[in-house]
């Protein structure tokens, strides 16, 4: 490892600009970094899956002023591989389990190099890689079953995904001029189940519904969206002073993997006339999937999807995107064109319409490169078997969970998240399951974490990374019994 005292590396920046006087030490630097992070990717298994970060090193990046003179490659590579590299948050671990992260992939690393050399905007105008990012969407309209006529725009994930779809389905309830002149006392509300991902909330506060707009619907016993309950809020805001306009499904919740009845939605929101948006965060990608894909029946019928490829499709942050049925109404709800953006006919403002039509941001980086490098490289068929692998294993974790009488299963496997908790304890069984959470993450075997199941804390187990074995849910299990039995006899 490159310390203080060795000599300055052969990189030098030119006196003119950024780029090296001597390319062949940028090679030979970047072929050593290459190196070092395949075999990095290579031996995940004999590394901890996290490791806390210790004070002597967060002060060691905390502390620094802002570099005024020049430094050195060597030096800083050697600062990365000693303060940052054995502290990330661990998701390309195999047993990397606690939150709902893919594992990235090697095509997806070398993509994110590409793109960074050629270094793009994707707000719009007519070149190459906005055609590679229209490719991807046309790629997801097609597996979600929608109309090649429908739109979408990569983001940084489903976040920005529900809050562009919140925003097209009010242009749809109150017309394009809601842009300008705003609600005008006008009240939407939205209606999405008590399992919906906390993001859905903050896309109603940000487009200026406010979140007391977000009906929160109860949930049956499966943790899906009731039905009835449904209609009668519906039917209850219909005799108010407000005007219902949407419907957020969930393809996937965030803490049980439960996926509402998409089918008895669409067919709700077509009688009532509401849009239906399927929050799809990672849930989309079972699509891919023939055995997963029918859990999901009705979501070619809903109005808008968001997920990200950067969880089961496993692209490396980040990689969200949004479909939209209707492609002028999309555009509708963000296409501007000031003087600067001046669409034309022939040259490079041509090719329209351009991404910035479809989402906020005009500077847009192209995240597309390592969609389309791992859907070309991978194929859409074998990403389906990680998916559909994901979930076999959640079905072998909840076997191994059901005949442990010291473990008890909290919510039904639907996908490829599995909830239970240690229970072979007297006293507080939810401060005991949080520190077993904790002093396995501290071991560096596995990260599991922690959610909330009617009203009990659960240990919860999310299998997505395409690294993960049967080998590794053992582990993961062991170390979790172990700590929990460490405990209890405490």
């Amino acid at each position: 490892m490159t310390t203080s005292s060795s000599p300055r590396s052969a990189f030098q920046p030119a006196r003119d600009s950024l780029d090296p006087d001597d390319w062949t030490a940028l090679r030979a630097a970047g072929h050593r970094m290459l190196d070092d992070m395949v075999d990095y990717l290579s031996g995940l298994r004999e590394q901890p899956a996290w490791q806390a970060m210790p004070p002597d090193v967060r002060a060691a990046l905390s502390g620094q002023p802002l570099p005024r003179a020049a430094g050195d490659l060597d030096e800083t590579y050697g600062e990365f591989q000693r303060l940052v590299q054995p502290y990330v948050v661990g998701n390309v671990h195999p047993r990397f389990m606690g939150w709902v992260q893919g594992g990235g992939n090697p095509v997806g690393m070398l993509a994110e190099l590409l793109a960074a050399a050629v270094n793009p905007n994707l707000g719009g105008r007519d070149h190459a890689p906005v055609e590679v990012e229209r490719q991807v969407i046309r790629w997801a309209a097609q597996m979600l079953g929608f109309p090649e006529t429908a739109s979408g725009v990569l983001v940084t994930g489903t976040s920005l995904a529900n809050l562009i779809a919140v925003l097209v389905a009010r242009t749809g309830a109150l017309g394009a001029t809601v842009r300008q002149d705003g609600l005008q006392g006008r009240r939407l509300v939205a209606y999405a189940a008590t399992t919906a991902h906390n993001c859905v909330s903050r896309a109603m506060d940000m487009a200026g519904l406010g979140t007391a707009a977000l009906r929160l619907i109860p949930c049956d016993a499966a943790q899906r969206m009731d039905l009835q309950a449904l209609a009668e809020a519906l039917a209850k805001d219909r005799l108010a002073d407000v005007q219902p306009f949407m419907v957020v499904g969930s393809a996937g919740t965030v803490d049980a993997g439960a996926v509402d009845d998409l089918q008895a939605l669409a067919q709700f929101c077509r009688r009532e006339k509401l849009w239906l948006h399927v929050d799809a965060a990672y849930g989309a990608l079972a699509m891919l999937s023939p055995a997963q894909a029918p859990k999901l029946a009705g979501i070619s019928e809903a109005d808008s999807v968001a997920f990200d490829f950067h969880k089961w499709a496993q692209v490396p942050y980040d990689a969200g995107c949004v479909i939209v049925r209707d492609a002028a109404l999309h555009a509708a709800t963000f296409a501007t064109e000031p003087a600067y953006l001046r669409r034309e006919a022939r040259g490079l403002a041509a090719g329209h319409p351009w991404p910035c039509d479809f989402g906020p941001d005009l500077s847009r980086g192209f995240r597309a490169l390592k969609v389309w490098m791992t859907m070309k490289v991978y194929g859409a068929d074998k990403l389906g078997e990680i998916v559909n692998r994901s979930c076999e294993l959640a079905l072998y974790l909840a076997a191994c969970v059901d005949a442990q009488a010291e473990l008890e299963c909290l919510a039904p496997v639907n996908l490829n998240i599995v909830c239970f908790r240690f229970i072979a304890a007297s006293g507080d069984l939810d401060v005991l399951n949080r520190h077993l959470v904790a002093d396995v993450q501290e071991s560096g075997i596995a990260v599991p974490s922690t959610t909330v199941i009617n009203g009990k804390l659960a240990i919860r187990v999310a299998l997505f990374n395409h690294r993960t074995r049967e080998a590794d849910v053992d582990m993961a299990l062991a170390a979790i019994l172990q700590a929990g039995r460490a405990l209890a006899a405490a």
